[in-house]
């Protein structure tokens, strides 16, 4: 285990411990919503060419205080079952603050995709989903998976297949998993839902003048600048949403192979056309090449969003981050040491478990969708949309003006399912950071947003337990 993984674990534990203190719980149900109540750690042989290979795999489930449970499987050489189990707990407290009813969970397989072909990845995924059903560990109404580091759709549909296949008798098996593709069960704006949940909640927190003031900011995300670490799912949906939605600036880019740099601003549609196209962002027009891949986290800006990995601001650099606002599109890029001296030089840190909270709201919408077996906007559309028409030509006839077709067809059209699953994602995101802020405004010696997002977690999970007559 290296030290960084577990310095993350550490991390998690120190905020949760830093937050408890605010909250008036018994001791003993704190130490309850902190331990991780279920940790399999498994070893299976796959064949991979003409050699067997035995794969370290992990699942944990952090929290049954809502059922199922749920979180991502990252398929990473870095996996190991301190790190699992942090990330475990984060989805515990993230499924709380976005009011999403389940408890947390996550899943790790010791592997670097790169290195194996579609077909391994399969043969190692299903072998995986196996042992996960011969433990009970996968259901719709136990654990469900859903896509991380190094996997992605294609591995939910193997999943599912797997799951199918050894509980063919089940009507909601298709709920058993989350971020499938599309025409297998999934929902429409599950990839994007992590990025566009970054964009919605940030322009929410730069919406209140009092906030921004302090920052030496204008309210508005027009024209604010911004800096992204890791051009991934989640990086890559942030920058475009926030540029084409918000009017935001790009001036930074860090990617595996080195970062950019360009003043006047990255268009990241192109950028990720002519990565696709070069396999490289490095030499993209109009920028210039920064010395490090790091010194992205160092670029003066309005608003950084760190969407790589895990610690990625250490004490080492931390005094050297210029930027106001700092969003964690990442899970945990901040070390518990290294925010103590970002909060003293007066930046805002959006914690990761309210702002990448987009990916399991929208998972959990997709859930919902598989149990009711329906695809949202089905009943309900063309009844709004001739609703509408009937009232435009009402307004019409009273007022004795047309209005053209083009005009007509923008108000009445009925809403489609990904209308209803952006602005299930947007009611999301905005409620939860009025809870957020709600803490932070009520309890005068909290003065940080993570802490303020861990006491709106802890109350909500506490009373859970409390009512389920756990701790009578």
């Amino acid at each position: 285990m290296s030290s960084n993984h577990g310095s993350f674990l550490e991390s998690v534990s120190r905020n949760f411990d830093k937050a408890a203190a605010h909250t008036n719980l018994p001791k003993g149900l704190l130490a309850q919503i902190k331990a991780c109540n279920s940790v399999y750690q498994m070893r299976f042989p796959v064949k991979i060419g003409k050699e067997y290979l035995v794969v370290e795999a992990y699942r944990v489930q952090h929290s049954h205080h809502r059922m199922p449970t749920k979180g991502g499987i990252r398929y990473s050489q870095k996996v190991n079952q301190e790190e699992v189990m942090a990330l475990a707990s984060l989805m515990t407290y993230k499924c709380a603050i976005v009011d999403v009813p389940f408890g947390g969970a996550k899943g790790g397989v010791k592997i670097s995709p790169r290195e194996y072909t579609e077909g391994q990845l399969q043969a190692i995924t299903r072998r995986y989903t196996a042992e996960l059903i011969r433990k009970n560990f996968i259901g719709p109404g136990i654990d469900v998976p859903a896509p991380d580091y190094g996997t992605g759709s294609r591995e939910m549909a193997w999943i599912l297949d797997t799951y199918l296949s050894m509980k063919g008798g089940d009507i909601d098996a298709a709920g058993c998993v989350t971020g499938k593709p599309v025409n297998q069960n999934g929902i429409q704006g599950r990839t994007e839902a992590t990025g566009r949940g970054v964009f919605y909640a940030l322009r929410e927190i730069v919406s209140y003048k009092d906030d921004m003031a302090k920052l030496g900011l204008e309210p508005g995300m027009e024209g604010k600048t911004m800096a992204i670490q890791g051009l991934g799912n989640v990086g890559s949906h942030t920058g475009l949403i926030s540029a084409a939605e918000g009017g935001v600036k790009i001036i930074s880019v860090a990617e595996y192979e080195g970062a950019i740099y360009s003043e006047k601003g990255i268009d990241i549609k192109k950028l990720l056309k002519y990565r696709k196209d070069n396999g490289t962002i490095m030499g993209f027009p109009g920028t210039k090449k920064m010395k490090s891949r790091k010194d992205v986290l160092e670029v003066e800006c309005d608003i950084l969003v760190p969407a790589a990995l895990e610690n990625q601001i250490r004490v080492d650099n931390a005094p050297k981050v210029k930027a106001k606002i700092i969003a964690e599109a990442a899970n945990g890029p901040i070390t518990a040491d290294a925010e103590e001296i970002l909060l003293k030089k007066g930046i805002m840190i959006i914690p990761g478990m309210y702002i990448n909270a987009g990916g399991v709201t929208v998972s959990y919408f997709e859930w919902l969708k598989n149990l009711s077996h329906m695809r949202f906007g089905r009943m309900e559309k063309r009844f709004n949309q001739n609703t509408y028409n009937n009232l435009v030509s009402v307004v019409e006839k009273l007022t004795g003006k047309t209005i053209s077709q083009k005009e007509r067809n923008i108000i009445t059209r009925g809403a489609d399912e990904i209308d209803l699953v952006r602005s299930g994602l947007e009611e999301t995101m905005i409620t939860s950071y009025g809870q957020i802020r709600e803490v932070l405004k009520r309890k005068k010696k909290i003065n940080d947003l993570r802490t303020a997002a861990f006491v709106s977690a802890l109350n909500k999970i506490s009373s859970d337990y409390l009512a389920l007559g756990i701790f009578p």
